[in-house]
């Protein structure tokens, strides 16, 4: 489901239901140490995912634990995203040299819980969801937007180190090409010397879909660190990262 969202380079793994037993390394466990029981299982779930795709990589997968902003840790030389909720986990990664960074999140297919959406969705978003409402009845377009915005940061945060509010960008959802936009209404993130002012992104979902899945992928500007028109070695750096 996930995979055909993102672009050959990254890895993706994903679950449908929790195996009966996972170990964790112990700077994991100590992080869900006192926690209820549905948070242990969907935070050794994911982590499960993510050290496959590490290990399509060619990556090295120790402990994943969060940074002191609640972002996941990647190995050096990695860039990566993960998502759970209720009947599927999953982990996208993939090799810094290749994409700035990566955001994915999955949700329930289901409308919204009353009241969110305005607390999520600005003016003009509300007008669009409404219209797309009509004539895209088979999504639930609401809940599709919350996705992306939740994609769009789990990416903006490893560049800027700063909270993106969902008032602070404008998604646009294209239910044609099954793609969106984020345009910030803030600074973007600098990434190779270029600020970025918007992200792009693909999403799954309608029919009988039980999730709505949202995937972004940050790449390189041309010529710059990673970029199509230099090689790590060029930058003095080797490829597991700087």
């Amino acid at each position: 489901m996930l995979s055909a969202l993102l672009p050959s380079g990254v890895a993706v793994a994903e679950l449908f239901a929790d195996p009966p037993h996972i170990d964790l390394h112990p700077q994991e466990a100590a992080v869900v140490a006192g926690a209820v029981d549905k948070r242990r299982r969907e935070f050794a779930a994911v982590r499960l995912c993510a050290r496959a795709a590490l290990r399509r990589i060619g990556a090295t997968p120790g402990p994943i634990v969060p940074g002191p902003k609640g972002a996941p840790q990647w190995p050096d030389g990695v860039v990566g995203s993960m998502t759970h909720c209720d009947g599927y986990r999953a982990a996208a990664v993939a090799h810094r040299t290749m994409f700035a960074s990566i955001g994915i999140d999955a949700e329930p297919h289901a409308a919204l819980p009353e009241g969110v959406e305005k607390l999520t969705a600005l003016p003009e978003e509300r007008t669009a969801l409404s219209r797309l409402a009509v004539t895209h009845p088979r999504v639930h377009w609401d809940r599709l937007l919350f996705s992306a915005k939740e994609s769009v940061y789990k990416a903006w945060f490893p560049l800027t180190g700063r909270w993106l509010d969902f008032m602070e960008c404008v998604i646009t959802p294209d239910p044609e090409c099954r793609t969106f936009t984020a345009d910030f209404t803030v600074p973007g993130p600098v990434v190779g010397g270029d600020r970025i002012n918007r992200f792009t992104g693909r999403w799954h979902a309608g029919g009988d879909a039980r999730h709505v899945v949202t995937a972004v992928t940050v790449p390189w500007p041309a010529g710059k660190w990673g970029g199509a028109n230099r090689s790590p070695e060029s930058l003095g750096v080797y490829a597991g990262g700087r």
